[in-house]
């Protein structure tokens, strides 16, 4: 992907090096894991059609030329639920955008409701915010979009208006490199190969949940997760056990399915993708375990690794 990060001038020196925390907020299912993906150039964040799938604060690097993105990915803020799990959550957000250097707020282009007039309210107001309006592919014409980006104009002082679509590699790059002059001018704060601070552990989890929600669709309540019980590393070799968590014992058994081609079929997409992500061999043992309201229970949620 190309940007505009420019290099040092012939003759010149360096530039200074670039780096800053940036915010991806915004509520459930507007596009926020997808962005992160293609900012870092990576698949790092889960993915699916459920709702509030992503449940951690995912960090993403991306370092271009001087410059370091460290992109912080959000759950998306819970306005309906009022369970312990989705308290967390909200929590999660909250404590995301009080260290950063800038905000990326992300809605969908034309839509602007109460669910996203709520995450703005919580944007601390010292904070730079860049409207990023995505899946601009969905609007027949991209000209429709003005008329609403002005009505917003009105409701906040964004310092930046991103009409975008994340599918788009030219304007991923756009959004770049027009996030590029809010990064502080000081010391990268990690390796310029990083992808990520999170481990290969608490990725396969993550891997293992988002086959979970896509192949189980709208039948498994959202109250569901993965519990990683053995990660070895044997040279090229990672032997994973792992346990999918589930409140009933009903569901369960859509979790694995008739004759348990369900669960053979999550466990077969996952260690694929887990392969093709660390380009090693992966053996992969999946269990189903009921913890009857676990997504309530503050204790459980520590266990299970929700801050």
């Amino acid at each position: 992907m190309s940007s505009d990060v420019a290099p040092p001038a012939e003759g010149g020196s360096p530039p200074a090096p670039r780096c800053g925390l940036v915010a991806i907020v915004g509520r459930p299912n507007v596009g926020k894991s997808t962005l992160l993906n293609a900012l870092v150039g990576q698949k790092i964040s889960i993915t699916s059609a459920k709702a509030q799938t992503t449940r951690h604060r995912i960090t993403g690097i991306r370092t271009l030329g001087a410059a370091q993105f460290v992109f912080v990915d959000t759950p998306g803020f819970q306005t309906r639920h009022t369970a312990a799990l989705n308290r967390t959550l909200n929590r999660t957000v909250v404590s995301s955008v009080s260290d950063v250097d800038v905000v990326l707020l992300v809605v969908e282009a034309g839509r602007f409701g109460p669910a996203d007039a709520k995450v703005l309210a919580l944007l601390p107001p010292d904070k730079p915010v860049l409207l990023v309006a995505n899946k601009l592919d969905t609007l027949q014409r991209r000209q429709d979009a003005l008329p609403w980006l002005q009505q917003l104009q009105q409701r906040h002082a964004f310092a930046e208006y991103v009409p975008m679509s994340a599918t788009r590699e030219a304007d991923v790059a756009r959004l770049l490199d027009i996030v590029l002059p809010y990064l502080p001018a000081q010391p990268w704060l990690y390796d310029e190969d990083a992808l990520t601070d999170r481990s290969e552990r608490f990725l396969a989890a993550e891997l293992i949940r988002e086959k979970l929600f896509r192949l189980t669709g709208d039948e498994l309540p959202y109250s569901c997760t993965v519990v990683i019980d053995r990660f070895e590393e044997q040279g090229s070799l990672r032997r994973i056990a792992a346990s999918i968590v589930v409140e009933r014992e009903a569901h369960k058994g859509m979790v694995i399915g008739e004759g348990g081609e369900r669960l053979k079929r999550i466990g077969s997409e996952a260690r694929q993708e887990l392969e093709r992500l660390w380009g090693a061999k992966v053996f992969l043992e999946l269990w189903v375990k009921v913890r009857s309201g676990w997504a309530d229970d503050e204790a459980h949620l520590r266990s299970y690794g929700y801050e």
